[in-house]
């Protein structure tokens, strides 16, 4: 039997900055294998949704699931914890470390996937991280940042990655790349 039930389910929450409500009861769900899109104009609020699930900027009211467990509460590292990959807004790689050093920095199979992300399979995805393997990270071009922030984000072997902003600020063919090798993972 195929398991339907969500692995990510967000059911009514409302967060605020100070004293300004931003989100008003938002409610999505993810499912294994699923790709979801928040789609809206810059300053429309799709990166605060993103920042309520990972506990950044905690939801003042709703339910935030992840893998059936309630995570509204937790703190970030936990939720990372439990599954969730993110590549953040700006890619925020280290730029004082290597390419090598930026992937393996957080890396680890706490969930003890059978067949872990590794760094061969991360050159695999993007072969020009393992051109780059011995660069700084603030001498990659934004592109190769962003293969980076993605590389680094799958070396914690997720269950669920989320993307804020995947191809913001790329050329037209990196653009492509990078979905390519999204519409991969997905698959």
């Amino acid at each position: 039997m195929v398991d339907t039930a969500p692995l990510l389910e967000v059911d009514g929450i409302e967060t605020c900055y100070g004293l300004s409500q931003v989100l008003f009861g938002l409610s999505l769900s993810v499912r294994s294998g699923e790709m979801v899109a928040l789609m809206g104009r810059n300053g429309m609020g799709k990166t605060t949704p993103i920042r309520s699930i990972m506990g950044m900027t905690p939801a003042r009211a709703g339910t935030i699931r992840f893998a059936g467990e309630k995570v509204r509460s937790l703190p970030s590292y936990r939720i990372a914890k439990l599954g969730i990959g993110l590549v953040p807004e700006g890619r925020q790689i280290f730029p004082n470390l290597t390419v090598y050093e930026n992937l393996v920095a957080a890396s680890g199979n706490r969930l003890g996937n059978p067949d872990p992300w590794t760094i061969e399979k991360i050159h695999a995805l993007f072969p020009r991280l393992a051109e780059r393997s011995s660069n700084m990270g603030a001498t990659l071009s934004g592109g190769e940042q962003q293969m980076l922030a993605i590389g680094r984000a799958l070396m914690t072997n997720p269950k669920l990655l989320i993307l804020d902003e995947a191809t913001e600020g790329l050329a037209p063919l990196i653009r492509e790349e990078i979905w390519n090798c999204l519409s991969m993972l997905k698959g």
